[in-house]
């Protein structure tokens, strides 16, 4: 069974932080691409939620969590662009799922939770990119996300080697 999907309540409790920490660790030492490399410092990882907290509380960006047995162990955020031109589309961000719970549908709930909150907040086209080597390229594919192409040697893995990044959009209905 897959955990429901939630909107993360701010300002996050520290179990939150905690558990947000312990997850964002598991996906770098994974070997997510994900815009962090090895090691991964404590205060890197505090700075990186602190201002997704900030761009959450001031409704630029939209979090979503997934619990199993009260714990954090997925999590999904939502840009909506705040150019005037932009206000149409959203994009998908770091679309983390703990390796202890892969293959099991949490992140295509996730990404579900976003969907669902992209059209409730005007914002009919996601667009989003994964690295090459990701896990995640093929939950893309599934669901229903449209390649656009594949910039070569755009960002690199945690142990530092460079991989292509792949771009994609979704329009909703």
């Amino acid at each position: 069974m897959t955990p429901p999907i939630e909107p993360l309540t701010l300002p996050p409790s520290a179990a939150d932080l905690a558990d947000l920490a312990a997850l964002m660790r598991d996906v770098v030492e994974g070997g997510a691409s994900i815009g962090f490399m090895l090691p991964l410092g404590e205060d890197e990882v505090k700075a990186f939620w602190s201002g997704v907290f900030a761009g959450a509380a001031s409704g630029q960006r939209l979090v979503f969590v997934a619990r199993d047995a009260g714990r954090i162990v997925g999590s999904v955020q939502l840009a909506l662009a705040p150019q005037p031109n932009g206000r149409h589309r959203a994009e998908l961000q770091k679309l983390l799922v703990h390796r202890s719970h892969r293959r099991r549908g949490l992140g295509a709930a996730l990404i579900r939770a976003t969907e669902v909150a992209a059209l409730a907040h005007g914002r009919p086209l996601i667009v989003l990119d994964s690295g090459a080597s990701g896990n995640a390229l093929g939950l893309y594919d599934r669901a229903g996300y449209t390649r656009v192409g594949v910039i070569p040697r755009f960002a690199a893995n945690p142990d530092g080697s460079l991989i292509d990044t792949v771009v994609y959009y979704k329009e909703l209905p």
